[in-house]
Order: C-alpha cells, then structure tokens, then sequence
C-alpha cells in the first residue's frame, strides 16, 4: 500500500471540490462518516462469512514464493509462525468471525485441501490488491467476488446459503498507491477517484446479485497515520492534510452506499467506520478494555534498518534487516501500514456496538 504522493493530490482535490461548489454540504470534510443500515423485511442471523479485499482482511491468499505474511516475524503472536496474515496475529477477519459465533474462514486457496471446512463461507481477500488491478498480479475485488460466482454455479454454496451470509469488503488504498506509481498526474485525479468508488459501488451491487444481502464496506482508514506517513516525525504526528483526504473518499463512499441501499430492493449494506475506530484508538492510547496501553501508538514494532528493505527482509547472507519490538501487543502498528493482533483487536471492540447491526 504505497499510498505517499497521491494523499496530497487527494487533498488538492478535496479543496478544489469545496471552492468550486462541487462538493455538497449535507458531507462534511472531517471524514465524520456515519454507519448506514437500510433493511427491506428480516434477516436471518448470519451463519457464513464471505471476506474480499487486501492486506487489512487476507488470511493467506497471497503466494508463499513472494508475500512477506509468509515470512519471519509475520505470525510470531499468532499462530506462532508465518501464516498468510498482515500481523503479528490475527487480523479484523478473526474478529469479525469470533463475533459472529463462527471459525474465521478459510482462504480461497486452501478450499480444495480442506473442502469439509467451507461451511463457514470463505475467504477470497488478497493483500495489495483492489477494485482494479494493482500490479501485482493477484484477483482484484472483481475477480475475486467472481470466485465466489463460480463456486455457486459449481453449487458449492445454495442461494439459502448466501441469503444468511455476511460480506465483508476492505479496500485501503492500494489503488490510489498504484495510480501514483505508475505517473498518475493531478490532472486525471478527479476522473481516477470517480472510477474507484463507482467501481467499488458496482462491486457491492454484484455481491447483492450473487445473493448475499447483508454486505459490510470499510472506510478507508487515517492513512495520515499509517507509520509509512508519520516517520517523518519520528513518529509523533498523524499528518492532518492527509487525513482529511481520506474523510473525503470516505464521504464519497458514503453517498454510493447511500444509494445502493435506497436503489436495491431486499438488502442491507453498511459502512463499517474504519477511520474512525482507528482515530479512537490511535488517540485514547488504549483498547477501550483497559487491558492494553499503546504508548507510542504511531510506532510500528517491526521496523526495517534500511531505507530499501521492509520488514521480514534479509541480506543475501540471511541476515535479518529489521527489528522487533518486545512487545507487540504493546503497539498499535506491527509494521508500516498493518495494524497489530492488539491493535486489531482494539478497532473490533470500538466496532463492535455497530456490528450488533448485522444481527438485526
């Protein structure tokens, strides 16, 4: 998620939006979003849980030859060992699962050596991917809720099935990180942020069609905060303009969400306020249980030693090229853009009053 460069073409934007009119007032600029919920007649409790998106929800669908989530430190929390997350542990994923009473779901990729573990749905997210191709060769969110299309045809899973699953959709800004890599100009920013949230909005539509009706969207979190930003001052300082920028796609989001729900008959989508529980936490220090302190919040714990290696890098002679907090569950951060097991867990227990939605 190589989102520097880009963040402040957002925030040109977003200024360009309010002085030219462009921007309406119902939104407000701080990325205050709120949760929507629209119901057309009941739901059934979930019993399934089918996961797309990136890194923020990938529990092992990216190639072991390539993905440092296959590598040391990455799973040293949980389980253990290497295991296909962005963490030390477990990511929202897990969580999600735990609160719907079910085993977090199994990566797409394992369906065919675990078939009698599908009950549960699956997981389909793969990290640095999004809602269009990325450059690195892996299922953008298209192809991935096409997966899941295939397997119905294959009638792996029911139309009963899916009328009680849940959706989970995470997009955290691989697109805007590619747009500005591959020489993205100012220029064609406003046309580019159209497509990846009418995009996006196309793509929760699909979900619907496919027959799953309980469909869950993050926001896309203070990427302001994200270490990968706030290196620059030493870690103390979220960078505001930035920040701003992301409560602006957010608002973007929102309005989309808003119309699917008012446009689509028998469903239920809802925005699940990343940025915000990350602010609560990022700001109150703690996983609002009292059990956990993040001092240095915007620190990560793993941290590479040279400005060309990441972490879980090492030299042509094995030697490791980054270091290792103590403590994960003492930081926020696990490495320059993923959150830790604790930091994770403390975004779930700041979401979880608006995850009893679901069940409604």
């Amino acid at each position: 998620m190589e989102l520097q460069g880009i963040l402040s073409y957002i925030f040109f934007l977003m200024c360009l939006f309010l002085i030219t009119g462009n921007f309406t007032s119902e939104f407000t600029v701080a990325g205050n979003i709120h949760h929507q919920i629209h119901k057309h007649g009941r739901f059934r409790r979930p019993t399934k849980l089918f996961v797309f998106g990136d890194s923020y929800a990938d529990t092992g669908n990216n190639p072991k030859a390539f993905a440092s989530s296959w590598k040391p430190p990455y799973g040293v929390t949980f389980p253990g060992k290497p295991a296909g997350r962005y963490s030390d542990g477990r990511v929202f994923t897990d969580y999600l699962a735990r609160f719907m009473g079910i085993r977090s779901p199994l990566p797409y990729k394992f369906r065919k050596y675990a078939p009698g573990k599908l009950r549960g749905g699956l997981n389909f997210a793969c990290g640095g991917t999004g809602v269009f191709d990325t450059g690195n060769l892996q299922p953008n969110l298209t192809t991935q809720i096409g997966f899941l299309q295939g397997l119905i045809k294959e009638r792996v899973y029911t139309k009963r099935d899916l009328k009680a699953s849940l959706a989970l959709v995470t997009i955290s800004g691989n697109d805007y990180g590619t747009y500005t890599s591959t020489g993205g100009s100012e220029q064609g920013l406003p046309t580019f942020i159209s497509q990846v949230v009418n995009q996006l909005a196309k793509d929760l539509k699909l979900l619907h069609d496919t027959g799953v009706r309980r469909v869950l969207v993050t926001t896309l979190q203070p990427i302001g905060c994200l270490p990968t930003v706030t290196v620059s001052s030493s870690y103390q300082q979220c960078n505001v303009s930035q920040n701003s920028a992301a409560g602006f796609h957010n608002q973007l989001l929102q309005h989309a969400v808003a119309k699917l729900n008012n446009n689509t008959k028998d469903s239920s989508f809802l925005i699940l306020d990343i940025f915000s529980a990350f602010n609560t936490v990022l700001k109150s220090k703690r996983d609002l249980t009292g059990n956990s302190k993040f001092d240095t919040p915007l620190k990560p714990c793993c941290i590479a030693t040279s400005s060309d290696a990441n972490c879980g890098s090492l030299d042509e002679n094995g030697k490791k090229l980054y270091t290792v907090c103590k403590r994960p569950a003492s930081t926020f951060f696990w490495d320059t853009v993923h959150p830790t097991q604790a930091g994770w867990h403390a975004v779930y227990i700041t979401l979880r009053s608006s995850l009893n939605r679901i069940n409604a």
